[in-house]
C-alpha cells in the first residue's frame, strides 16, 4: 500500500487526506486486474486524477469531478487504461513505465491542493483491436412488415477476441441497447436492426446512430458507428369487416360463393397477390398447386384472404388452402400488373371468391381468414356458415 502524506493549512481542514494505492504495482493481464486510489476529501472541492508518465505525457482519469466532504473515502479503481480524445480509440490500455498518480482538488474558495503517489505498470504495449470493414445495409430501412428494405445487417470483422456492445442512438438522443456484452471470436460479425428495441417497440422515422463498441481483454475500447434512416415504417393491420357465403345448400359439383369485404386499418400498405377475385377453385385444390404454382406462399410481406373448412386437417400449405388477392383493382391494374397489388392505409377491397364444392360430405362448416404469409393467421375462423351438400 502506497500513502501520501497529509497536507492541511494551519486552522483549516485539509482538501485531500488519506491518499492511498492499493499496491504500487500493477500488472495487467487481461484476467481484470485493478488498484483502488482512495482519498479522503475535507471540504466540498472539484477532484481531478490523472496518470503522468516519465516522459511528461498526461492521461487524465477524472476531471473535475464535485466531491463532498465525508468521513468514508472516495474509490476509483483503475485497470491499467485511460480515457482517450481520439473519436475511434475510446480507452487505450497504458504502456508499462512508471507513473505519477496526481490528485489535484480544487475548493470552493479557490485554495487548491495536489498530491502525488508513484506507481509502476508492468507489461508490453498492445495495440487497441480494430473494427475492420463496417458496413450497414441498406442505409435507409422502413420496417413495416412488406418484405422490403424491413431490416439492416451491420456487418464487420474484428481480429481478436472482444467483448461487443452496439446501441443506437435516436434523433433525440436517446441511446437504445441492441447488443450488450457479448462475446466475439476474431471472425467476419452480422447483426440484423429491424428498427425495433430489444423489447420490439418500433422506433419512428428518422435519422438513428448506430454505434459499435469493442473491448479486448486488458480494456482497450474501440468504437466506430454510421447512420440507418428509418422512412415509412409502421405496423400493418387489416380486418375482415363483411363476409357472406351462398348459396348455404347445393349439389355436389355445383359452386359456393363467397363475399368478402376486407379493410385496411393499419398505417402502412399491405402488399398481396393472386389469384385475383372471382376466381374459382375446386375443393381438390389448393392455391399453391393452381396455375402451375404461380401463386404459392412468398416469404413474409403478403397478405391474402382465404378459406378453409372444419374437416380440413392438413398443416401447413392446406390451411386456407383457398386464396385471394386483397385489393379492389383488377390484375391488370395492380402496381406490377398480374403480379402483385397494394391496399394502402384506409382503403377497402371487395373480394368474391369461388370454391367448386366436389366433397363427398353432405354437411361443410366454412370459414374466412386473414393470412400473412410465413407469419400467421391475423383473423382466423371469420364467419363461420354451415353449407348442406345433396347429392
Amino acid at each position: 500500500m502506497v500513502l501520501a502524506p497529509t497536507l492541511s493549512a494551519c486552522g483549516s481542514t485539509a482538501l485531500l487526506t488519506d491518499v492511498v494505492l492499493s499496491q504500487p504495482v500493477l500488472q495487467p493481464s487481461g484476467a481484470g486486474e485493478t488498484l483502488a486510489i482512495r482519498y479522503v476529501v475535507g471540504r466540498e472541492a472539484l477532484v481531478s486524477v490523472a496518470l503522468v508518465a516519465a516522459d511528461g505525457t498526461t492521461y487524465p482519469l477524472r476531471r473535475d469531478q464535485r466531491r463532498m466532504p465525508s468521513g468514508e473515502p472516495y474509490t476509483l479503481q483503475f485497470d491499467g487504461t485511460a480515457p482517450t480524445d481520439d473519436p475511434v480509440i475510446r480507452r487505450r490500455a497504458l504502456p508499462g513505465g512508471t507513473y505519477r498518480v496526481v490528485l489535484a482538488a480544487t475548493g470552493v474558495d479557490g485554495s487548491r491542493e495536489t498530491v502525488e503517489l508513484p506507481l509502476e505498470i508492468v507489461g508490453d504495449e498492445r495495440q487497441p483491436p480494430s473494427i475492420d470493414g463496417l458496413v450497414a445495409a441498406p442505409t435507409t430501412i422502413s420496417p413495416n412488415a412488406d418484405g422490403i428494405d424491413d431490416v439492416s445487417e451491420i456487418t464487420f470483422s474484428v481480429p481478436v477476441t472482444t467483448t461487443v456492445d452496439l446501441v443506437v442512438t435516436g434523433p433525440d438522443g436517446t441511446v437504445y441497447p441492441f447488443i450488450s456484452g457479448e462475446e466475439l471470436e476474431p471472425a467476419n460479425q452480422r447483426f440484423v436492426w429491424n428498427g425495433r428495441t430489444v423489447d420490439g417497440f418500433l422506433l419512428g422515422d428518422g435519422a438513428y446512430r448506430y454505434t459499435v463498441r469493442v473491448r479486448d481483454g486488458l480494456g482497450n475500447v474501440v468504437e466506430r458507428g454510421g447512420e440507418i434512416t428509418i422512412a415509412d415504417g409502421g405496423q400493418p393491420s387489416a380486418t375482415i369487416t363483411y363476409s357472406t357465403m351462398a348459396p348455404q345448400a347445393l349439389m355436389l359439383g355445383e359452386v359456393l360463393t363467397v363475399t368478402m369485404r376486407v379493410v385496411n386499418d393499419g398505417d402502412v400498405p399491405i402488399r398481396t397477390y393472386g389469384p385475383a377475385s372471382g376466381y374459382e377453385y375446386t375443393t381438390d385444390d389448393v392455391y399453391s398447386s393452381i396455375e402451375d404454382g404461380a401463386f404459392t406462399a412468398r416469404s413474409g410481406g403478403f397478405w391474402r384472404i382465404g378459406v378453409d373448412w372444419d374437416a380440413n386437417s392438413g398443416g401447413g400449405a392446406r390451411r386456407y388452402p383457398y386464396r385471394w388477392a386483397i385489393t379492389p383493382r383488377p390484375p391488370e391494374a395492380w402496381r406490377i400488373p398480374f403480379v402483385e397489388d397494394v391496399l394502402l392505409p384506409g382503403e377497402e377491397a371487395l373480394v368474391v371468391g369461388r370454391i367448386r364444392v366436389r366433397q363427398p360430405e353432405t354437411r361443410m362448416g366454412f370459414y374466412v381468414g386473414l393470412i400473412q404469409d410465413g407469419v400467421g393467421f391475423f383473423q382466423d375462423r371469420t364467419g363461420r356458415t354451415i353449407i348442406h351438400i345433396g347429392f
